[in-house]
């Protein structure tokens, strides 16, 4: 079995996070859904409406019973939320437990702009999920969220 490459689905990732609508108060994010090699779903932040987060919006376009999300690995540009600012909707990494999807690939951890401490990666991981970081498509990924103070 080959490995997938993680670079060209963060790039399609990133590629998605660019038709993001700005937004002052949120991060533009993309996500990709893949399974054995091939692209099972995309989403991006505030693509179905304005408080849709990239992965929610590519979770919601497959089947919760989807037998791929098994063995699928979703690539998100930013860390996974640990909770929800705004709303009172399920966290991103409630939904990709939820899923049963064993492999996350994310380019940067979120900032403590809206949320003061984001554990989307710690609890990924304590629940068995493996988290592999691309810091070298942070810069990429961050482009469409200069809008925001990203310390």
């Amino acid at each position: 079995m080959t490995q997938p490459d993680h670079r060209y689905w963060m790039t399609r990732a990133i590629e998605l996070a660019g038709h993001c609508p700005t937004a002052a108060g949120a991060f533009s994010v993309g996500a990709v859904l893949v399974a054995d090699g091939q692209q099972l779903a995309t989403g991006y932040s505030r693509e179905s409406e304005p408080k849709a987060h990239a992965e929610e919006v590519a979770l919601g376009k497959l089947d919760a019973n989807d037998p791929r999300l098994r063995r699928a690995t979703l690539y998100s540009t930013l860390e996974p939320c640990s909770q929800r600012a705004t709303t009172t909707r399920l966290p991103c990494t409630d939904r990709i437990l939820a899923a049963g999807i064993p492999v996350v690939v994310i380019a940067w951890r979120e900032p403590s702009t809206f949320v003061a401490d984001c554990v989307g990666v710690e609890k990924l991981r304590q629940h068995g999920i493996e988290v592999i970081e691309l810091p070298e498509l942070a810069e990429a990924a961050k482009a469409m969220n200069r809008h925001l103070d990203l310390s």
